[in-house]
């Protein structure tokens, strides 16, 4: 745990309630898991074009994030708010790998894209039963030392 506390995340002086990303990651899930499961690249296309609107636009245009704030405040849960930046790195990572399993179907490849699709529920799963953001850990250890330089 002490680990954990020592992640690097990308701050800003934006907020997003904790709820409504967690709740984004379980749609998210089911998205990934009904295209896999019916193997159908229409949810996959859904879930890119809603991750590209959270990572590259305003999140108030995503269908997804919408409906997460609509569950939200209907089913009255705390409002607890956390750091946007995060979740914006995030939403480009989920951004790429949707991409990516979007052309594995498309190709045909769908032992990759079932890989990589099972790697994306895995992340999702852990932002939305544990608020766990996989993004943080990516930053810390991926991207953040090519700027310490």
């Amino acid at each position: 745990m002490k680990r954990m506390k020592q992640l690097i995340c990308p701050i800003s002086n934006e907020h997003i309630y904790e709820r409504v990303t967690r709740l984004n990651a379980l749609f998210g899930i089911l998205l990934v898991l009904a295209g896999i499961a019916f193997n159908s690249v229409f949810p996959l296309i859904l879930l890119t074009a809603d991750f590209y609107t959270r990572a590259f636009s305003n999140a108030k245009y995503s269908p997804i994030s919408y409906l997460s704030h609509r569950m939200t405040h209907a089913l009255n849960l705390d409002k607890k708010s956390i750091d946007k930046a995060p979740k914006i790195f995030a939403a480009r990572l989920g951004f790429v790998m949707s991409l990516t399993i979007t052309i594995l179907m498309l190709s045909q490849f769908n032992a990759a894209a079932f890989a990589v699709g099972g790697i994306l529920v895995f992340f999702a799963s852990l932002e939305f039963m544990l608020a766990i953001c996989v993004g943080c850990i990516i930053y810390t250890y991926l991207v953040l030392p090519f700027y310490k330089q």
